[in-house]
């Protein structure tokens, strides 16, 4: 196994910069999501990794050895793609041979590789097939077979799921996990969905316009995200944000949402926030709304919404509401329908809330 460092990454394609200073550091083993919007620059860094684009500046280690002019092939690295990149014309056994058939790799050493690998990924009966015979669940499989009989010191992945149907993308990942969990390598995953980064990664690196936003465990990007873009773009619905203000209440410290002349509501806070001004932004995760049931919750606020859009889904219930001039979305319990217009006291677990600067959009306390 081989560790990764990223040092003061930067690429430049003519006038344009599309990575800035990246700095972040995979440990021998570790599975690590790089996540972010279409052209955020993440699969550009990814190459840049697998030697298929140039450094502008800065250095990429792999197993403490410097790789920013080391040629792709001699990284030690295996990469499976989007698209699968498989050989149309040649079986599975020869798409996952191939490369070992170009170093003149032994053919009994070909043959015990490639019943590892297919025993691994459950592939033994598609070795006669050509890649249009298959699925593309099966498809996706060989091309990580063709990866994993080289042994690679890191493995690159690049959006591997994107093209796969809803079921056939959550089966995926859980083989991916399972995959990675038996073999144990470091791999860096690369994709824009982030309930994929969620569940696979032991990190998480939140990349926009080309500068890493956010790395960290996959519970702590979420709970504690560092700003608004990282709140926003992780987790579906996504957050909701208020404008609000901070205020004292009986000398107790509450976040107050505007209304006409006087707060719509006041929200406590179990403590003080540090704050150059006194405006904020509230954040809130759907989830962190619930209908009120009568009886004050410690660290729990209320407010009153007015219903917009019910969306019943079986395992739970999506409500649009607005507060204010603001919509916002709960996720309330599948049981829990309340009638469009009408207009219902909701629970705000202040606990969980988070709190931005309005003009640095960066999180506060």
């Amino acid at each position: 196994m081989a560790s990764l460092v990223i040092r003061d990454l930067s690429k430049r394609f003519g006038s344009v910069e599309v990575l800035k200073n990246i700095n972040l550091e995979a440990n021998a083993g570790e599975f690590i999501a790089l996540v972010g919007p279409s052209g955020c620059g993440k699969s550009t860094l990814l190459a840049m990794l697998a030697g298929l684009e140039t450094v502008t500046s800065g250095r990429i280690e792999i197993g403490g050895r410097v790789v920013n002019d080391v040629a792709p092939k001699d990284r030690d690295i295996a990469m499976v793609f989007q698209s699968y990149a498989l050989y149309p014309t040649m079986t599975v056994r020869e798409n996952i041979t191939f490369g070992m058939e170009s170093r003149r790799v032994p053919k009994a050493q070909q043959d015990e590789a490639v019943a590892r690998v297919t025993a691994l990924l459950q592939i033994g009966e598609l070795l006669k097939r050509r890649p249009a015979q298959l699925s593309g669940g099966q498809r996706q499989r060989v091309a990580m077979g063709r990866a994993l009989v080289r042994d690679p010191a890191l493995f690159l992945f690049d959006e591997p799921l994107s093209n796969l149907d809803a079921k056939l993308r959550v089966e995926m990942r859980t083989e991916i996990k399972k995959l990675h969990q038996r073999v144990a390598k470091t791999t860096i995953y690369v994709t824009h969905d982030q309930v994929e980064a969620m569940t696979l990664a032991s990190r998480v690196a939140v990349l926009h316009k080309g500068v890493l936003q956010q790395f960290d465990r996959p519970r702590v990007v979420y709970d504690r995200p560092a700003n608004q873009f990282v709140a926003g773009f992780m987790g579906s619905p996504s957050m909701n944000f208020l404008p609000a203000e901070l205020v004292e209440d009986g000398g107790r410290p509450c976040v107050a949402l505007p209304g006409n002349g006087s707060p719509s509501a006041l929200l406590p806070l179990a403590a003080p926030v540090t704050s150059a001004s006194r405006k904020v932004v509230l954040g809130v995760r759907p989830e962190h709304l619930s209908r009120d049931s009568g009886g004050a919750k410690p660290g729990y606020g209320r407010m009153d919404a007015t219903v917009e859009v019910v969306e019943p889904t079986g395992a739970e219930t999506m409500v649009v509401m607005r507060v204010g001039a603001q919509e916002i979305t709960a996720r309330f319990e599948a049981d829990i329908v309340p009638a469009v217009g009408e207009t219902v006291r909701v629970n705000v677990d202040m606990n969980k809330a988070c709190l931005f600067d309005p003009d640095t959009e960066r999180l506060l306390g």
